[in-house]
């Protein structure tokens, strides 16, 4: 795992920007999965700003997770983020990107689906991951066990209680999600730890030790993960 620190947030996002934008410039066409939360908007912000850079490449977007149990509509769910922060900005279609429903008739099917237009889709090359409260990936929730593919999650209380859930029923709400193994499969992995509320949990993913109580200690079985971590975030 590479380490990318840096002082601020905003010099962190506009230094992963520029980089990632040169990245997508090389290619043809090339696959992003994108987290939402707060972790990476000023990134994504940051790399709205630099589309002319990229204007020859075909960009396709794969939606990490969503919120299940809520209308698409919600201003909450993860599909709402990707429209205001990279879909609309880099004036996506909706043929380039895969997407979850965020209250599917048959919750199982979606996940099916999700998977199979991913299988269909080929490698991913840029995944982008914030690290969850506990730990979690995605809703990749800690447990006994981890699911490699997309699956449906029961969500944690930590999850429950993120800002973008703060108006949704929890009662009926659950994850769905790609699983450890479709994230693991991409070509480059990039976590971005923004914050002081970040710096236990990160310390206890930079202890090496993988297990499936840390999703996010997983990220050590990859060849090629970046952490891009602030300062407040940065245990020391």
């Amino acid at each position: 795992m590479q380490v990318q620190l840096h002082a601020t947030p905003e010099g962190l996002a506009k230094t992963l920007a520029a980089q990632t934008a040169s990245a997508i410039a090389a290619q043809p066409v090339f696959r992003l999965c994108a987290a939402t939360g707060n972790s990476p908007t000023l990134f994504y912000q940051q790399l709205a700003l630099r589309k002319a850079e990229f204007v020859d490449t075909e960009l396709r977007l794969i939606q990490l997770d969503e919120w299940g149990g809520v209308p698409p509509e919600h201003p909450g769910t993860c599909i709402s983020y990707l429209q205001q922060h990279l879909i609309g900005p880099l004036g996506l279609k909706p043929e380039q990107c895969i997407a979850f429903q965020s209250n599917p008739v048959n919750p199982l099917r979606e996940c099916a689906r999700v998977q199979e237009a991913l299988n269909a889709e080929g490698t991913i090359d840029l995944c982008v991951l914030g690290l969850g409260a506990n730990g979690h990936l995605a809703f990749n929730e800690p447990g006994a066990f981890l699911q490699p593919f997309c699956h449906l999650a029961r969500l944690s209380e930590e999850s429950l209680q993120h800002s973008m859930a703060v108006d949704m029923p929890h009662t009926q709400l659950y994850g769905l999600t790609l699983g450890m193994a479709d994230i693991l499969s991409a070509q480059k992995i990039v976590m971005i730890v923004n914050g002081a509320s970040k710096r236990d949990i990160l310390q206890q993913v930079l202890h090496k030790q993988v297990s499936s109580r840390l999703p996010a200690s997983f990220l050590w079985l990859h060849p090629k993960v970046e952490l891009w971590v602030d300062e407040a975030a940065w245990p020391g």
